[in-house]
């Protein structure tokens, strides 16, 4: 009895362990389970580390960012370093490399020209560079693309520029006039004679500073008024009139096509500016007896209305410069029609300002069509597209009679 008693014993316990151990195998390989289950979400959505992190904001700024080694060597740079050209084959750009030098000799940031010394297409034209020490002989370049703060720079140059000298000639011109008027006075017909040019480029001169008015207030330094409907035909009845002593002085024929009965949303006597504007640079540029039309259309979601001239025609080369403040094809014809220069400009922006804009056609001996182009009243998102600007000479055939 005592040795079956002993051997069921170890029986039992035999059968507990073996009992026990597949119970443990099978909750460690559930355990394992889970733990995986767990394991794999976190693996898909793990937080990048910090120099992972770090890398992203290298890579995507928008600067061009360039690290350099003690040896000039590029460690490491993002594409728009490349653009900038502060890195070209894996190089550094030579004077990013000698700021670099200087910046590791004394230890303070300094700043470097990039700019391309040569036209490179449609790359940046002008790039300033922060070089700045990072510790044991390494720099960071970080270079922007300054072309439209250079070109914006020029641009006010020459426009203060343009103005003063615009401004002196009618002046000097004034103050010589009245001197002759002085030394005259005793001959009525020559103090009539410079009193009427004394009078010509006074109102000339008015005529500028009227004008460098409206364009600064078209260009941001006056709020616009409130947008109303405006009638089209209305705006090119009033236009013509103002046009008409201009056309008679010049022996020039205006002719326009019937009412349409459009309306545009806009104000109306910055839309008569710059239809004068254009009808005006017609006559100015059109030889005598010639004729200029006025003709407006529905197109899609625009209304249109074209100035055709049967003038001297632009030059390729100049057709998009003839809209700059100051710009004259013919500087010497302008002069002497006492234009401005700023005529084109002004109603470029008015139309800008009324969501439009203005197009311009043009052949050399053939004339120019200079086009209008306003949203129709109530569109919210006119189409972009329309038909090809018409040739002067289909203008000219639909227009009715002359004004």
């Amino acid at each position: 009895m005592p040795h079956v008693t002993l051997l069921a014993s170890v029986l039992s316990a035999v059968a507990a362990l073996l009992v026990g151990g597949a119970a443990g195998l099978l909750i460690g390989r559930s355990r394992s389970r889970e733990a995986g289950r767990a394991r794999r979400p976190r693996d898909r959505h793990a937080v990048p580390t910090l120099a992972e992190l770090l890398q992203r904001v290298f890579r995507s700024a928008g600067g061009g960012t360039a690290v350099l080694g003690p040896s000039g060597d590029v460690v490491m740079h993002n594409a728009r370093a490349a653009e900038l050209g502060v890195v070209r084959d894996g190089r550094p750009d030579a004077r990013a490399w000698a700021a670099c030098q200087q910046v590791l000799a004394d230890g303070l940031a300094c700043e470097v020209d990039l700019s391309p010394l040569e036209y490179r297409g449609r790359r940046p034209t002008a790039v300033v560079a922060t070089v700045r020490p990072l510790g044991d002989g390494f720099t960071v370049v970080e270079a922007a693309d300054t072309s439209d703060v250079v070109r914006l720079e020029a641009t006010r140059r020459d426009f203060v520029a343009n103005v003063s000298h615009e401004l002196k000639t009618p002046v000097g011109a004034v103050g010589l006039l009245a001197e002759a008027v002085l030394d005259a006075a005793d001959d009525p017909a020559e103090v009539h004679r410079f009193a009427t040019k004394i009078l010509r480029e006074s109102t000339r001169l008015g005529s500028l500073v009227t004008e460098l008015i409206a364009l600064s207030r078209l260009t941001g330094a006056e709020k616009l008024p409130e947008l109303a409907a405006v009638d089209v035909d209305d705006v090119v009845e009033e236009s013509l009139a103002r046009a008409r002593l201009s056309a008679e002085a010049a022996k020039i024929e205006i002719t326009v096509d019937e009412p349409t009965g459009l309306k545009v949303d806009g104000d109306r006597m910055l839309l008569v500016t710059a239809l004068v504007n254009l009808v005006e640079n017609a006559i100015a540029y059109s030889p005598a007896e010639a004729s200029v039309s006025v003709t407006r259309r529905l197109a899609g979601s625009w209304i249109e209305v074209a100035v055709t001239d049967r003038g001297i025609g632009i030059m390729p080369e100049h057709q998009e410069r003839v809209f700059e403040r100051f710009f004259r094809v013919d500087p010497a014809r302008s002069r002497a029609t006492g234009g401005t220069g700023l005529g084109l400009a002004i109603v470029k922006h008015v139309l800008a300002n009324h969501g439009g804009e203005v197009r311009l056609w043009s052949r050399l001996g053939t004339g120019s069509t200079f086009t209008m182009r306003l949203p129709v009243r109530g569109a919210d998102d006119p189409e972009t597209d329309s038909p090809e600007l018409p040739d002067p000479a289909d203008d000219l055939g639909r227009a009715g009679g002359p004004t």
